[in-house]
């Protein structure tokens, strides 16, 4: 974890941490569309973004 931390604090002027509770599926946006898109697109591996952009279209 020293790693991460010297990252973040190298990088702060670009990079934003939020600290998030260990377990809030209130608080985690993603937890209400992960379980329609996973059929689809959730284990995509999108080449380039063109593809991706296809793929959520």
């Amino acid at each position: 974890m020293p790693q991460m931390r010297a990252f973040i604090e190298a990088n702060e002027d670009w990079l934003a941490v939020f600290q998030l509770p260990s377990y809030a599926p209130d608080l985690n946006p993603q937890e209400g569309i992960r379980s329609p898109v996973k059929p689809t697109i959730g284990n995509l591996a999108a080449a380039n973004l063109d593809q991706l952009a296809r793929a959520v279209k």
